[in-house]
């Protein structure tokens, strides 16, 4: 058997996994998550088990190694079969709050915080944005100074996600001298959940109903010096580069909602008579229905491609260039087919608890989250010297 067949079988087998496990104890349940505005932090453990939370991680620290080819075909299934932004963007809060301490921080803070985490134990979130800015990250205002063997922090941050109920905080401040500016005075600071001075209030949203996302203020907090994960001032390298995971990660999921909408709306059109014929038989429709498959095959090949030169090695600027135009590809083919989805259900598209009609709501928040579509076209211009 050569390598591609089990990396085929390895695909297929964690597909299915995850698509049982979204089918059973996702889906079921995400109307009455929203309505509660959370979902049972059970899930975390029961993810765990089956090794999702791992994937991609040191078998040292209870992951499980994995190329993009396979967390790509993890991220896709979660999100066709379970078919809620909310509960992916908490579920899998981790993937943006631990990657620096995995690069970053040293043996002794990587043992205590990430096997917890995989294990569904503990759940970690990526602080970075504040109120007077989101992308800009070289003008964050956060501070923490440093105090003997601690760091003392002052700031806010908002639109966290996981950030009412995370235990463990990934959070770009600024260090060094104090009125410092631009990048290089930025750095990444771990800050324990339970911290003194830390508050949290929750934040009403339009989509991600059953995903706790916060704003937090840090009044004095103090934090071991030990938890600044690598040198002060390297945190801006270190956040840009944790950005091109986030980004392609989003792709995956906006293709996988995307794909949600055109199983719902398939099911709908074959079902659903109108003038004497199933919805599917009228041409109009069918050719709306052939329009959400144009824009997911592109959007997956694409990933494919990606996901195959970013095993190989080759993610220079070429490749971070194209998982920006990715992004804004896969949430474009996403926003189609949410769009596409509720119109082909007619009246019942507009009620809540169809699929569509959630994704619908949930599209905004992925053109946005990890980068505005502008935004991404602007570092691709750079990255490609436009």
């Amino acid at each position: 058997m050569t390598d591609a067949d089990e990396l085929r079988q390895a695909r297929e087998a964690l597909a299915a996994t995850v698509e049982r496990f979204a089918r059973r104890e996702i889906a079921p349940h995400v109307s009455a998550w929203d309505a509660a505005g959370e979902f049972p932090r059970a899930l975390y453990r029961q993810a765990a088990d089956l090794g999702l939370l791992g994937l991609g991680y040191p078998e040292a620290l209870g992951g499980t190694p994995a190329p993009h080819a396979l967390k790509l075909v993890m991220w896709v299934a979660l999100c066709r079969y379970g078919a809620s932004g909310g509960v992916l963007a908490s579920l899998l809060s981790h993937n943006i709050g631990l990657p620096p301490v995995l690069a970053l921080g040293s043996e002794t803070v990587q043992r205590e915080v990430i096997p917890s985490v995989l294990a569904g134990e503990r759940i970690a979130a990526l602080a970075i944005t504040e109120p007077g800015g989101g992308s800009d990250v070289a003008q964050l205002s956060t501070r923490a100074r440093r105090e003997g063997d601690e760091y003392v922090v002052d700031g806010e941050k908002t639109f966290i996600t996981s950030g009412m109920r995370a235990d463990w905080l990934t959070v770009a401040v600024r260090t060094g001298e104090a009125g410092s500016t631009g990048a290089g005075g930025i750095s990444l600071l771990l800050v324990p959940g339970d911290s003194a001075g830390l508050s949290r209030s929750r934040l009403d949203k339009m989509g991600w109903q059953c995903s706790d996302t916060a704003h937090l203020r840090f009044d004095g907090v103090r934090v071991p010096a030990r938890y600044l994960l690598g040198e002060e001032g390297a945190g801006f390298k270190a956040i840009m580069g944790n950005f091109n995971g986030e980004r392609f990660g989003i792709a995956c999921a906006a293709l996988g909602f995307a794909q949600a909408c055109y199983d719902e709306a398939l099911a709908w059109a074959q079902q659903r008579k109108t003038f004497g014929r199933a919805l599917v038989e009228h041409q109009v429709l069918r050719h709306k229905l052939v329009d959400m498959q144009q824009r997911t095959r592109s959007t997956a090949a694409w990933l494919e491609q990606l996901a195959a030169r970013a095993d190989a090695g080759d993610t220079g600027a070429d490749w971070v260039g194209e998982v920006c135009v990715l992004k804004n590809h896969a949430t474009q083919a996403m926003a189609f087919c949410a769009d596409a989805g509720v119109q082909i259900l007619g009246g019942m598209g507009y009620m809540r608890g169809t699929v569509c009609e959630r994704i619908y709501r949930e599209v905004k928040v992925l053109t946005i989250g990890g980068g505005t579509e502008e935004i991404m076209k602007e570092l691709a211009a750079r990255q490609w010297r436009v």
